[in-house]
């Protein structure tokens, strides 16, 4: 019995590196639904890096 329980802890650890990735997949295939749902009713997302162009030096 205790042979066993040790097994499956250690199957389940080797397991868990693998599932990792999936779990990122499935949160970011999530993310980019839920943008493009957010774009259908009409948000857009806007860069907040953005150089502001000045008004004295458009001439």
């Amino acid at each position: 019995m205790k042979r066993k329980q040790i097994l499956s802890v250690v199957a389940f650890l080797v397991m868990l590196p693998l599932l990792s990735g999936c779990w990122t997949l499935v949160a970011a295939g999530a993310g980019a639904y839920g943008g493009y749902k957010m774009k259908e009713n009409g948000y857009t997302l806007q860069n907040p890096i953005t150089k502001e162009k000045s008004k004295k030096s458009s001439k």
